[in-house]
C-alpha cells in the first residue's frame, strides 16, 4: 500500500505560481506511475500531468508550458510547479500514485489540494 499526501495549495492572482507537494509513504522508485489530476465545481476530473518512475513526462494540453512535473527519489515526493496560473486552473488537485504488478494496476489517492486562481 501506498499513502499519498498533498501539500502546497492556496490562492494566488493570475499570472502567480504556486508549488504543490506530494509526499509518498515508501520509495517511490517502487511507484510506476505518479501525478496529478485536478477536478473543478461541476466539471470531471482531469489528468493534469504524471511522471513514471523513470523520468517520462506527460501533461494536458492547456498546462503545457506552464506547469512542470518533478520527482525527488530522496525523500520520495513529486512536485507540481505552476506558472502562469490562469483563473481556469482553479480546481482541487489531487495527488495519485499508481502501482503495477504483473496483471495489476492499483491507484492511490490523496485528500487534494485547493488550489484559487483569482482573476
Amino acid at each position: 500500500q501506498v499513502q499519498v499526501v498533498e501539500s502546497g495549495g492556496g490562492l494566488v492572482q493570475a499570472g502567480g505560481s504556486l508549488r504543490v507537494s506530494c509526499a509518498a509513504s515508501r520509495s517511490i522508485l517502487s511507484i510506476g506511475v505518479m501525478g496529478w489530476y485536478r477536478q473543478a465545481p461541476g466539471k470531471q476530473r482531469e489528468l493534469v500531468a504524471a511522471i513514471t518512475s523513470g523520468g517520462s513526462t506527460n501533461y494536458t494540453d492547456s498546462v503545457k508550458g506552464r506547469f512542470t512535473i518533478s520527482r525527488h527519489n530522496a525523500n520520495n515526493t513529486v512536485y507540481l510547479q505552476m506558472n502562469s496560473l490562469k483563473p481556469e486552473d482553479t480546481a482541487v488537485y489531487f495527488c495519485f500514485a499508481r502501482v503495477s504488478g504483473r496483471y495489476w494496476d492499483r491507484d492511490y489517492w490523496g485528500q487534494g489540494t485547493q488550489v484559487t486562481v483569482s482573476s
